[in-house]
């Protein structure tokens, strides 16, 4: 942002004999000279003397320690990576020119200070350098914190600074504005002796300001065609919300159609439009929402948006009930997108075991092994362990290791550089590995890793580094590792084809997960669940359940397990009507003969003790055994009926 060069912006070094007489005078207790001192000058001078700035002082605070300058270094990451082509050419053209360039941030915190050697060195005398402190309220009248409390380009020149070690310098400085928002970020100073003073300095310094500027909005234009690009089917999905998508800095970037009815339903009072932000979803260090939110707008609508392991902005649903007809029934506040050990309905025993046993471990920063047949939920497993144990606020990384071939996989696990095959992505790739630094790998079928790759995983294991294809210096990386497999890995260590040495680096800690056949208790309950998440999802009526069907349903071997039953209840949800009955189900499902006396009396016995154990779980509640059904009331009443049972144990009523 270009400022007009107004009378007042320049020093003049001719009249610096005059203002030191005069700072002389204001130490003696003499008020300002209005008629010599420029109006910025004059200004900061009332304001250093109202603030008790000490004019004696020689020099700016102690710098920070390294460890603290690193840590605001890493807080004012996205400003100095856009600083640095700009910060680099201004460098050469100071190169033996007796000045030096700097970036601060908005405190006025000395971040980096480039320029010519000798200068450099002498800067630090007066703590001129990285790591110090350099606020109007601090260092009394400077070009650094001057700019900052006016918002423009500024020079302060020699006697001009109202404290004594700074006057014999001579400094340039104007502010860098965020392009998303005009908010100052930082600011661009160049400084040098008094005898260096150019009027050109300060056209540099907004040169300068003005480049990074540009770098900046380019980055906030990649980074929110990033986040767009991975939620393209969120926003294009319709299932029945309002949907708001908002980047990491809580400014909103798009909203569908029927988002002001779903406000509107929900009794939200915003305003959405290209100007709308929400401080409240600004995401922190951590890539959760800083929080709070607008009063209404629930947490457990917001989504994140992932692409990489890193977090790129916020999704923000609000269910929006049916006008007309019959209510949807919508899923729970971010039902569609549960992770974790939330998507692992059902209280067996088998289950039970298996879920105490992932967290007790997902304390421990252990290596973890599921083994499970297909679709029983190892990925949930995974997450679960993930954000339930240490680590919970990295990336959770997953990747299947049977899908992908072994070129692919190898370039996908372990990244590459730049160059490293025909086709590599320009500056290279980081790897899933390393995208799940401070949190979890999710390697699935782990088994269908090829053995030239496994030593690669290995040595990644065991030494805390990898090697990216066409890299030769290792990178560091730390995370915890899930595995997960449907094979018996001693088998395959017996046969060759897995490494011994590996398997007993992945499964330090072993959790079996039971198929769905050995958790048959659980069928009804999960059933109904997940015909509740797929009639939100679909936009349909919650159906009814016939008692025959879950009858069916509890009868099935369910080879596909978890997303077997899943597939077939959509299915039947997707082509049934309000009630679903026997004719529903699939011919996989139907029994066989239905006249058929025998097969009928089968039937009638597993409806029996499926109604049976629905009771004894509720402990004699029938609201919620019948709940637990997915069947109304007065029918569960019917069916204790014809089978002569009672609300107590299952028993046969008197």
């Amino acid at each position: 942002m270009t400022f007009p060069m107004s009378r007042g912006v320049f020093s003049c070094p001719e009249d610096a004999p005059r203002i030191s007489a005069a700072w002389q005078a204001v130490l003696r207790g003499a008020a300002p000279p209005r008629d010599l001192l420029r109006h910025p000058v004059d200004d900061s001078w009332r304001r250093c003397l109202h603030g008790r700035v000490d004019p004696g002082l020689q020099h700016a605070p102690e710098p920070l320690t390294d460890a603290q300058l690193f840590a605001a270094r890493q807080r004012h990451r996205r400003l100095l990576d856009s600083s640095a082509p700009a910060l680099a050419m201004a460098e050469e053209l100071m190169a033996q020119s007796g000045a030096m360039l700097i970036l601060a941030d908005g405190e006025g915190m000395i971040l980096e200070a480039r320029g010519d050697a000798a200068t450099l060195g002498r800067a630090e005398h007066i703590h001129l350098m990285p790591g110090s402190p350099w606020g109007e309220q601090v260092c009394g009248t400077n070009a650094i914190g001057t700019t900052l409390l006016l918002g423009h380009p500024v020079q302060i020149h020699a006697a001009e600074h109202f404290c004594e070690g700074i006057q014999r310098w001579t400094c340039s400085a104007t502010v860098i504005h965020d392009p998303r928002d005009g908010q100052i970020l930082g600011v661009i100073d160049v400084s040098g002796e008094s005898r260096t003073f150019s009027r050109h300095t300060l056209a540099l310094a907004e040169t300068t300001a003005q480049r990074i500027e540009s770098a900046l909005a380019k980055q906030e234009m990649a980074s929110r065609f990033r986040l767009l690009e991975a939620s393209i089917e969120h926003l294009a999905a319709d299932r029945g919300e309002g949907v708001m998508l908002f980047d990491p800095h809580g400014f909103l970037l798009r909203s569908n159609a029927r988002l002001p009815a779903a406000l509107a339903a929900q009794g939200i009072v915003l305003e959405p439009g290209q100007s709308c932000r929400l401080a409240g979803l600004a995401l922190g260090a951590d890539g959760r929402p800083a929080g709070p939110l607008p009063p209404g707008l629930s947490a457990a609508w917001l989504q994140p948006i992932w692409a990489g392991g890193e977090v790129l902005g916020t999704l923000v649903r609000i269910p929006l009930p049916a006008r007309t007809g019959r209510p949807l029934v919508l899923p729970s506040p971010g039902a569609e997108d549960e992770v974790g050990f939330a998507r692992l309905v059902g209280d067996s025993p088998a289950l039970a075991a298996a879920l105490h046993k992932a967290r007790q471990l997902a304390t421990a920063r252990v290596p973890i092994l599921l083994q499970g047949e297909t679709g029983v939920g190892k990925e949930a497993f995974a997450q679960g362990i993930h954000y339930s144990g240490v680590g919970r606020d990295g990336p959770f990384v997953a990747i299947n290791c049977g899908s992908l071939s072994r070129d692919l996989l190898a370039s996908e696990l372990f990244g590459y550089a730049e160059g490293a095959f025909t086709g590599a992505r320009r500056g290279g790739m980081k790897g899933k590995i390393e995208a799940a630094q401070g949190g979890t790998l999710f390697l699935d079928e782990i088994g269908e890793m090829p053995l030239e790759l496994q030593s690669h995983l290995l040595r990644v294991l065991e030494e805390g580094e990898l090697f990216r294809l066409g890299e030769s210096e290792p990178r560091k990386v730390d995370f915890r590792l899930v595995a997960a497999t449907h094979r018996d890995l001693r088998q395959e260590v017996a046969k060759q084809r897995f490494r011994e040495d590996l398997f007993y680096r992945v499964a330090v800690t072993q959790i079996r997960i039971p198929p769905l056949r050995e958790r048959k208790e659980d069928i009804a309950l999960l059933a109904r669940h997940i015909l509740q998440r797929q009639a939100g999802r679909h936009g349909r009526p919650l159906p009814e359940l016939a008692p025959e069907v879950v009858a069916a349903l509890a009868g099935h071997d369910w080879p596909g397990n978890v997303r077997e039953l899943r597939n077939v209840l959509e299915g039947m949800l997707l082509l049934g009507g309000p009630r679903l009955t026997g004719e529903d189900l699939p011919d996989e499902l139907r029994p066989l003969g239905g006249a058929d006396a025998a097969v009928e009396g089968l039937l009638d016995e597993s409806e029996r003790q499926v109604i049976c154990q629905a009771i004894e779980r509720s402990r004699g509640n029938l609201t919620q055994a019948a709940k637990a059904l997915g069947i109304a009331k007065s029918t569960l009443y019917l069916r204790l009926r014809k089978y002569g049972l009672s609300r107590g144990s299952g028993a046969a009523a008197d």
